[in-house]
C-alpha cells in the first residue's frame, strides 16, 4: 500500500509529446517462481507515490508452481500509468520486460509495434527455449525486427551484484526481481527509498537476504545510469497526474471491499460477522477482513461453503451483520442457504467474485458469467437485490449500499465484484466517514399485549419485517425455512398465505427501486443514436472507448448500471430514447437478455469469454460497427 497527501498542483509548461509521454504501459512477465507479482506490485506503489494515475492487471497461471520455462506456467503484471486520467489497464504494453522465452513467446502478440522488449538473455539457453516452442532464438534471428529490443544478461549480473554474501545459485537467481525493479525505477524516474525501506521490513532480521535484494535493486538501478547504450534504454518521466486535493492510497478490490463492509457495519452501528471459506478469487477478502479484527470484525473460516454461509445467516439471526463471499462455484454450493436467508429475511451481505466458469473453470481469471446466478439461481421465487461494483475503488460505495440494502430491507445482498478487480490496484481519494449517512437499525422490542408477536410483522413503506434479537424478553419467536403466515409468523402451508408472502417478498425487493438513484448517462445525452450499457468490470474500457467515438463526432452515449436488482425505475424510458442499444459483458450476453426481458428493447451483444478484461479497441470496433 501507497499513501500520499495530494494538494493542488501548479500548472506545468507542456511538452511535446515525444519529449514525454502521456502515459505508459508496462508488463512484467516471467516464471510464476521469478517474482513478478511482487515486482508488478512495489513498481505500482513508487508510482502512486510519484503522484500518477494507475491501473494495473496481475495475470497469473492457476497452478500453485507450473513446471519452469513453459508456456502454461507464465505469471504477468500489467501497469498503466500516467499524467492524465487512467480507467484501464490498458490495451497494448509500450514495454514487456521477459524474463524468459516462454514470458516472451506468450506476452509478444500483445506489445505495439515499435515498443519495447527488455529480454533476459541469460535465459534464451537451448533448453528454454525448446520448452517455448522456439526453433531459433529470437534475440538472434531477427524475428523482433518490429520492435525496439533490449537483450542482456540479467541473470548474470544478477549473480555479480550479490556475489559477495555467498548465497547458492538458485537463491541468489531469486533477487533477479529485484534488479528487473530496480531498472525499471531508473526507466521512470522512480526514487528507491520506498522499496529500500519495504525490504528491510519484509526480511526483518534476515540480513544476508536483506542486503542481497537491495543489492540487485542498486544494480539494476545502477545500470539504467551508468550503461553505455544508444537506442532505446532511455529515462521517461511523466508529470504527476492533475487530482483532487485529499489523502490517497493504494487499494486493490478486495481491500476496498473490506473497508467498505466494515465501514457499513459501523455506519449501522453493528458487529460484523464474516463466515468464509477459502477460493480464488475471493480468499483475499477473507485475508483483509481478518485484519481488521480492531474495528468489531470477527472472521470465520468454516469447512466448507455451507457452514461459512449458515454461520453468516446465524450471526444475523443473532443480531450482527452476517457477510459471506465466495466465487461462482462456491455460490452454487451456498444456494440453499441463500434460500434460507431470503425466506427468513435476514440482513445478508453475499460477495460473488466472479471467474471463468462452468465448474472449476478457470479459477485466476476474470469474467462477468453469474449474473443469471445471482438474479435468478435459486430454487422457487427468491428475489433479492444485485449490485455490481465498477473498479477497484468503487468496492467501498458499493460495499456500504449493500449494507444498506441489507438491513433497510432485511434481505440478502449480492454484491458482484469478478477477479480483474479483486486484484487489480489504483488510487483512491480516501473519504471522511462524516460525509456518509448513519444507516439506522432498530431491533423491536415491544411486547404484545396479548398473544405472542409476529416476527413477519412489517413497516407498511418498505415491507421489511421486524427484527428481533434472541433472547429479548417477551419476544420469543420462530423463523425458518417453512412457510410462515403473514399474519401470525406460525406454519402456514395454505395456499392463499403461500401467495400472499410470495407476492409481499417479491413486492419489497421490486419496491427497492423508489430507494435507489435514477439511471444517469454517464457520458452523452438522452437521444444518441446509440448508448453503450456496461456493468461491472467493463466500466473503464467502455468509458475510453466512448469518448475516443465522441472525440470523432459519432452520436453514442455510456450507461453504467450498479443497481442490477432491481433495475433503476427510469431506466426502461431512458433506453428507448436510443435508436441502438449495445451491450459489452464478460459473457455470453446475460444482462442484454435481462434488458430484453425487461423493457422489449433490441439490446444487441458484445460477448468476451476469453479470461482476459476487454480492450479498448474491441468496444470501440463494435461501436463503430453498429454505427
Amino acid at each position: 500500500m501507497a499513501t500520499a497527501l495530494r494538494a493542488a498542483l501548479p500548472a506545468e509548461p507542456k511538452a511535446p509529446v515525444s519529449e514525454r509521454p502521456d502515459h505508459v504501459v508496462v508488463r512484467f512477465a516471467g516464471d510464476s517462481g521469478d517474482g513478478m507479482q511482487l515486482t508488478g506490485g512495489q513498481f505500482t506503489i513508487s508510482t502512486a507515490l510519484a503522484g500518477n494515475d494507475l491501473a494495473t492487471f496481475p495475470d497469473f497461471p492457476a497452478e500453485i508452481r507450473a513446471p519452469q520455462g513453459t508456456l502454461f506456467g507464465v505469471s504477468a503484471f500489467q501497469i498503466h500509468f500516467g499524467s492524465s486520467r487512467i480507467d484501464t489497464a490498458g490495451d497494448q504494453p509500450d514495454v514487456l520486460v521477459a524474463m524468459n522465452p516462454a514470458a516472451l513467446r506468450v506476452n509478444l502478440k500483445d506489445l505495439r509495434l515499435g515498443g519495447l522488449i527488455i529480454a533476459d538473455s541469460g535465459e534464451f539457453g537451448e533448453r528454454n527455449l525448446k520448452k517455448a516452442g522456439y526453433d531459433t532464438n529470437p534475440l538472434e534471428d531477427g524475428s523482433l525486427a518490429p520492435y525496439q529490443l533490449l537483450a542482456f544478461d540479467i541473470s548474470r549480473m544478477t549473480l555479480e551484484a550479490v556475489k559477495e554474501f555467498g548465497l547458492g545459485n538458485k537463491d541468489a537467481l531469486r533477487c533477479k526481481n529485484m534488479w528487473t525493479l530496480g531498472l525499471a525505477l531508473w526507466m521512470f524516474g522512480r526514487p528507491r527509498a520506498p522499496i529500500i525501506d519495504w525490504l528491510r521490513k519484509k526480511f526483518g532480521p534476515n540480513e544476508l537476504l536483506r542486503e542481497a535484494n537491495i543489492a540487485a535493486l542498486n544494480a539494476g538501478h545502477a545500470f539504467g545510469e551508468t550503461a553505455e547504450l544508444s537506442g532505446p534504454l532511455k529515462q521517461f518521466r511523466l508529470a504527476p497526474a492533475e487530482v483532487e486535493p485529499g489523502f490517497y492510497r493504494t487499494v486493490t478490490g478486495a481491500e476496498a471491499l473490506s473497508l467498505g463492509l466494515v465501514a457499513g457495519a459501523k455506519l449501522a452501528g453493528l458487529p460484523m460477522f464474516f463466515g468464509s471459506y477459502p477460493i480464488t478469487p475471493a480468499s483475499s477478502l477473507l485475508h483483509s477482513l481478518a485484519r481488521l479484527k480492531e474495528y468489531d470484525v470477527t472472521t470465520f473460516q468454516a469447512e466448507d461453503e455451507i457452514a461459512a454461509i449458515c454461520s453468516a445467516i446465524g450471526a444475523s439471526y443473532a443480531g450482527s451483520l452476517g457477510v459471506t463471499s465466495s466465487s461462482g462455484p462456491g455460490i452454487a454450493l451456498k444456494t440453499e442457504a441463500i434460500g434460507l436467508a431470503v425466506m427468513t429475511e435476514l440482513p445478508l451481505v453475499i460477495v460473488n467474485s466472479q471467474r471463468g466458469g462452468p465448474s472449476t473453470g478457470l479459477p485466476t481469471k476474470t469474467e462477468q458469467s453469474d449474473l443469471y446466478q445471482a438474479i435468478y439461481g435459486r430454487n422457487g421465487d427468491t428475489p433479492l437485490p444485485v449490485l455490481a461494483a465498477r473498479s477497484p475503488s468503487d468496492c467501498f460505495e458499493v460495499a456500504i449500499e449493500a449494507c444498506r440494502l441489507a438491513l433497510q430491507f432485511m434481505t440478502p445482498v449480492i454484491l458482484l465484484t469478478d477477479g480483474y478487480i479483486a486484484n487489480a490496484a489504483e488510487p483512491w481519494r480516501v473519504p471522511r466517514m462524516a460525509d456518509f449517512p448513519p444507516i439506522p437499525v432498530a431491533f423491536h422490542t415491544e411486547v404484545p399485549r396479548e398473544g405472542h408477536v409476529n416476527p413477519y410483522a412489517r413497516d407498511p413503506e418498505t415491507l421489511r419485517r421486524i427484527w428481533i434479537k434472541p433472547g429479548t424478553p417477551g419476544l420469543t419467536h420462530r423463523i425458518g425455512g417453512i412457510e410462515k403466515s403473514y399474519s401470525t409468523g406460525n406454519i402456514d402451508y395454505s395456499p392463499e398465505n403461500h401467495q400472499k408472502m410470495t407476492d409481499v417478498r417479491k413486492a419489497k425487493i421490486d419496491g427497492i427501486a423508489r430507494f435507489i438513484p435514477e439511471q444517469a448517462l454517464e457520458l452523452g445525452e438522452a437521444g444518441d443514436r446509440l448508448v453503450v450499457v456496461g456493468w461491472g468490470s467493463t466500466y473503464g474500457p467502455i468509458r475510453q472507448a466512448v469518448e475516443h467515438c465522441r472525440a470523432r463526432g459519432l452520436s453514442v452515449a455510456q450507461i453504467h448500471l450498479r443497481h442490477l436488482w432491481p433495475l433503476p425505475r427510469n431506466l426502461g424510458e431512458l433506453l428507448r430514447g436510443f435508436e441502438r442499444i449495445l451491450v459489452p459483458e464478460m459473457n455470453t450476453g446475460q444482462l442484454k437478455t435481462v434488458l430484453r426481458d425487461q423493457y422489449l428493447v433490441d439490446a444487441r451483444p458484445l460477448s468476451k469469454v476469453s479470461g482476459l478484461p476487454f480492450r479498448i479497441a474491441e468496444i470501440e470496433a463494435a461501436i463503430l460497427g453498429m454505427l
